[in-house]
């Protein structure tokens, strides 16, 4: 199913898009992600409750990164979004094992942050689940409420986005059994 988005004033096509149907199968009970893969997703939230929580949040992410570079089946995606003059910059780096640094940036205009972030971490996906013999992504985002929202089973406005990723992650973890997504937050005073 795909909707046909027109501007009736100017009656210029902006584009098709996918259409989001509550029938969708990644929405059926019993086959939803959190149903069938709940054991292959992890979200790593920051300690905000302590003084020093940036600096230690500064140090367990230089571990992590380090640790992931040395690791051959692994893949490390850093996300960002932002709108400055309604126009929003969403940007992906990938990195795996002894391979360039992908940087991945689109801009779009009319779209809000949630919907820039959400499509920021669906490119870093689709991106890293195409690396041959990947079996862990690890996503730094300073957006977690988004990366949450992906394994949300309530209804909410950006279920399109949502819908495409939930699809990208479910060819990724049929693909192997121990293939996993780790979401790691990174306060924005980090960056």
């Amino acid at each position: 199913m795909t909707l046909l988005v027109t501007v009736t004033k100017c009656h210029t096509l902006l584009g098709i898009f996918p259409s989001f149907s509550p029938i969708d199968p990644e929405f059926f009970p019993g086959n939803r992600i959190v149903d069938t893969f709940s054991d292959r997703y992890f979200f790593n939230l920051a300690n905000k409750k302590s003084d020093n929580s940036n600096n230690l949040r500064g140090q367990e992410l230089d571990e992590m990164v380090l640790h992931l570079s040395s690791d051959s089946q692994a893949a490390l995606i850093v996300t960002d979004a932002s709108i400055k003059n309604d126009i929003a910059t969403s940007i992906s780096h990938i990195h795996s094992h002894n391979r360039l640094l992908v940087k991945t940036v689109h801009h779009a205009s009319f779209v809000t942050t949630m919907e820039a972030e959400l499509f920021a971490i669906r490119c870093g996906i689709n991106q890293a689940s195409a690396i041959p013999n990947v079996s862990k992504i690890v996503v730094v985002t300073d957006s977690m409420h988004a990366a949450r929202r992906i394994f949300s089973n309530e209804s909410h406005p950006y279920q399109i986005h949502t819908t495409a990723i939930l699809s990208e992650l479910r060819n990724f973890f049929s693909t192997n059994e121990s293939n996993s997504i780790e979401f790691w937050e990174c306060p924005s005073k980090l960056r």
